[in-house]
């Protein structure tokens, strides 16, 4: 393979990982809008998760209808209504003139996010050489990573662009559409994906799959050496001749008595990996931090922390997973996730709220101090009968506003103790069961029911995904913080005892030394 050629391949895998860039951003953008729109639209709890959770519900539909559509139009093309879908959400979302418009533009993203994430590694591994495979489909999950952080980054810059008062910052609205602005930004980039995915070429086994052969060879041969390339067009060949020869496996055929055990370990990872709660983290973080009092721009820049930690423990992951096996890291992260979760609910558990006559001296002169003289003294032991007396007191709409400013002149709490523990829970999450699971799916299944397995397991994880989004504010209002991240550490704890009793060590075993070991002929 010449420098030329992997140079290359190289660059189409990045403009195609553009697609997971762009999901890691649309995903985790509005953790910096919720605290706006909540007061903006005047919000209920259920309808401020509905905001965020509404896109992994229309991504679960792109991901079952990607495929399929991919076989039929091409991987390129998808991916460019992708990109176009994106675009307008960003858009749709930046002039939301209402609730409703701003859910219908998110769940217009959705499709892309669902789409890009089913097709952006499936393209890259059509074109890698297998040498370079493994390095080139994880750009894509890297990207996802680092969309993640920059959204973090872009959502705290936009937000001290509006508290600068510089005259272009108000000539442009920073600070009275700070939160448009977060949603509008993913604009630039959708359309560069866009612009990019006309420098891609069609995928070599699609074009084999329409049976054009000869154009395929042209463009295979452009990734890699005319030797590898013939072998590569070839198996692709003879691949597909078999898939059409094989009967397609149906959903009941996953439920036998032979496949139990793979059953039971798939669901349960896949439950796993989201019932601990790592998308409260990644799509409400600045709330997460404001609830330990430090105020709006101290929690918009330990987001980035978040960001930044699950980047470096993502690029770790890849690196030790087949040197320590994929058992010890998911033991190891899920323990580190219980005791994690577990300095969550202490923290938060010890905090105590009371405002003084002296300690809400620094709020807006606008702010109704004689409302809130009833509450002065008292002292609260939780969160919740806190935001109860706030709203008493002040009324929805004005607690909601001055929640934040509230909170901090009024706790009494560590909120390095938080800080330690969102940012161990990322660290234990990216090191293992974030990454893992896919690992550990692409290996338990027989290749007979591996597809519609992966796809049936796949459908839960979105679902839990799903719910954890749309609750998470509720239960934070209802429950508290503390119980909220009890619960989490709880179904880690529970999670750990299954994979330590379970789970087996698929590393270094072949897949039919695994379907010796899992399934019960």
């Amino acid at each position: 393979m010449t420098k030329s050629s992997s140079a290359y391949t190289v660059r189409i895998s990045l403009i195609v990982a553009l697609g997971g860039f762009l999901m890691g951003f649309d995903a985790s953008v509005i953790s910096g809008v919720v605290k706006f729109i909540e007061t903006e639209f005047d919000l209920s709890k259920l309808e401020l998760g509905w905001s965020v959770a509404s896109l992994t519900l229309t991504s679960t539909l792109a991901m079952m209808v990607a495929g399929p559509m991919s076989d039929r139009f091409g991987r390129r093309k998808v991916l460019q209504v992708a990109a176009i879908l994106y675009a307008i959400s960003a858009f749709g979302s930046a002039v939301a003139p209402d609730f409703i418009s701003l859910v219908v533009a998110r769940m217009v993203g959705g499709f892309g996010v669902g789409a890009s994430l089913i097709l952006a590694p499936m393209y890259i591994a059509e074109i890698a050489p297998p040498g370079m495979r493994g390095r080139l489909v994880s750009f894509n999950q890297l990207n996802i990573v680092i969309g993640i952080s920059v959204a973090f980054f872009t959502n705290y810059l936009i937000l001290q662009l509006g508290e600068s008062q510089a005259d272009w910052t108000l000539t442009l609205g920073f600070e009275k559409w700070n939160w448009r602005w977060m949603l509008g930004l993913e604009f630039l980039p959708a359309v560069l994906f866009y612009g990019g995915l006309f420098l891609v070429p069609k995928s070599p086994r699609w074009l084999v799959m329409k049976g054009q052969t000869d154009q395929a060879l042209i463009i295979m041969r452009q990734f890699t050496d005319i030797d590898d390339a013939d072998k590569q067009i070839n198996d692709a060949i003879q691949s597909i001749h078999e898939e059409k020869d094989e009967q397609k496996v149906k959903l009941t055929e996953f439920f036998k008595p032979a496949y139990r055990l793979v059953l039971v370990i798939g669901l349960v990872i896949a439950i796993l990996q989201q019932i601990t709660g790592i998308n409260s983290v990644f799509f409400y973080a600045p709330m997460i931090f404001e609830q330990s009092g430090i105020g709006t721009d101290a929690s918009f820049i330990q987001a980035i922390l978040v960001g930044l930690t699950n980047l470096v423990f993502t690029v770790l992951a890849i690196l030790f997973i087949d040197r320590l096996g994929r058992k010890p890291l998911l033991l190891f992260g899920l323990a580190g996730i219980a005791i994690c979760m577990s300095l969550l609910a202490y923290g938060f558990g010890s905090a105590t709220y009371q405002l003084t006559s002296d300690s809400i001296k620094e709020l807006p002169t606008e702010f109704n101090r004689e409302a809130i003289s009833p509450m002065l003294q008292e002292v609260f032991q939780d969160d919740v009968s806190f935001k109860q007396a706030l709203r008493k007191n002040l009324g929805e709409k004005d607690a909601l506003t001055y929640e934040s400013q509230l909170i901090t002149a009024g706790i009494t709490m560590n909120p390095t103790l938080i800080l330690i523990g969102i940012l161990g829970f990322v660290a234990s999450f990216a090191i293992s069961i974030g990454p893992v699971m896919w690992v550990l799916f692409s290996e338990l299944f027989p290749i007979k029911v591996k597809g519609v397995a992966i796809s049936f397991v796949g459908f839960f994880n979105s679902l839990v995904s799903y719910l954890v989004q749309q609750f998470f504010p509720w239960q934070l209002d209802t429950f508290g913080s503390s119980m909220t991240f009890f619960l989490y550490g709880l179904f880690a704890a529970v999670g750990l005892i299954f994979v330590w009793a379970v789970v087996p060590e698929t590393k270094n075993k072949s897949l039919e030394e695994l379907e010796s070991i899992l399934i019960k002929r």
